[in-house]
């Protein structure tokens, strides 16, 4: 995708019911959009064809139909689908917006075409994933922006223990992202899956910015000695009675942008 159709893109993100900086739990402002994470594995040999179609046909007709880009992003380790899968995040004002406009897009007779041409050697896509989100009360603005120089992000999910989602909002609402902040990472947005999908009712995801790879773990290793941190984790675990997490709980992915993503 050359400048011209990301500068559209991001346009477009920014002015569809934008999400302004906001005290945390201020219902007033409070981004009540319809997030929608998809996961693309791609067929075997196909992610560059398949990437090519977003560059060069979705990405500019998404923006046709009103569908608000985030951002694209590609895991870097091998283990996660590095050059297998692509994770993008869209918005919508609501859930009976994204139905509409995904109807929309897929009737586009450009759209058709394209898609039709880029298989003429076969599918690009093996698989497909969909989460619909929700922002969190205190997700920062969640907003397409491209820094620079080009930064390294991370995708982090969280399953909290029986009972406990509120209270591990509650610790990253009062402490947590004050305390990223402080040690280098940049809060790009917090959701939990929408009411009534798998995962609402214990299910965190964020992600995080980061300088570099480096820049990461110095930033966590700063982060979890922090007095401030041990004290808020000592005691919120000591109200809930355990841990607010699963045991293995946390999973965390890098993710690099890909290079026609509004976000950078």
């Amino acid at each position: 995708m050359n400048a011209h159709w990301i500068a559209i893109a991001g346009a477009l993100a920014l002015n569809l019911t934008p999400a302004p900086a906001r005290a945390a739990g201020a219902e007033s402002s409070r981004d009540t959009r319809c997030y929608e994470m998809r996961t693309y594995h791609a067929a075997p040999g196909k992610f560059e064809a398949m990437q090519a179609r977003f560059r060069d046909h979705a990405c500019r007709l998404f923006a046709r139909h009103g569908m608000a880009s985030v951002g694209y992003w590609i895991p870097t380790d091998a283990a996660d689908g590095a050059q297998e899968t692509l994770i993008y995040i869209l918005a919508f004002s609501s859930r009976e917006d994204r139905e509409q406009k995904w109807k929309s897009f897929m009737q586009d007779t450009e759209w058709q075409a394209a898609f039709k041409a880029s298989e003429v050697s076969g599918r690009l896509v093996a698989k497909v994933e969909s989460r619909i989100l929700q922002a969190t009360d205190f997700s920062p603005a969640i907003r397409p922006v491209a820094a620079q120089p080009e930064r390294v992000f991370e995708l982090r999910t969280y399953s909290a223990s029986k009972g406990n989602l509120g209270r591990l909002q509650a610790r990253f609402r009062d402490h947590t992202l004050k305390l990223f902040e402080k040690h280098g990472m940049a809060n790009v947005g917090y959701w939990t899956p929408a009411s009534g999908e798998p995962g609402a009712d214990d299910t965190l995801i964020y992600l995080l910015a980061h300088a570099s790879r480096e820049a990461a773990a110095e930033s966590f290793s700063r982060f979890r000695t922090d007095p401030e941190w041990v004290a808020a984790r000592k005691a919120s675990e000591e109200q809930a009675g355990g841990a607010l997490t699963v045991p293995n709980g946390v999973k965390s992915v890098f993710l690099k942008p890909a290079d026609y993503s509004p976000m950078k």
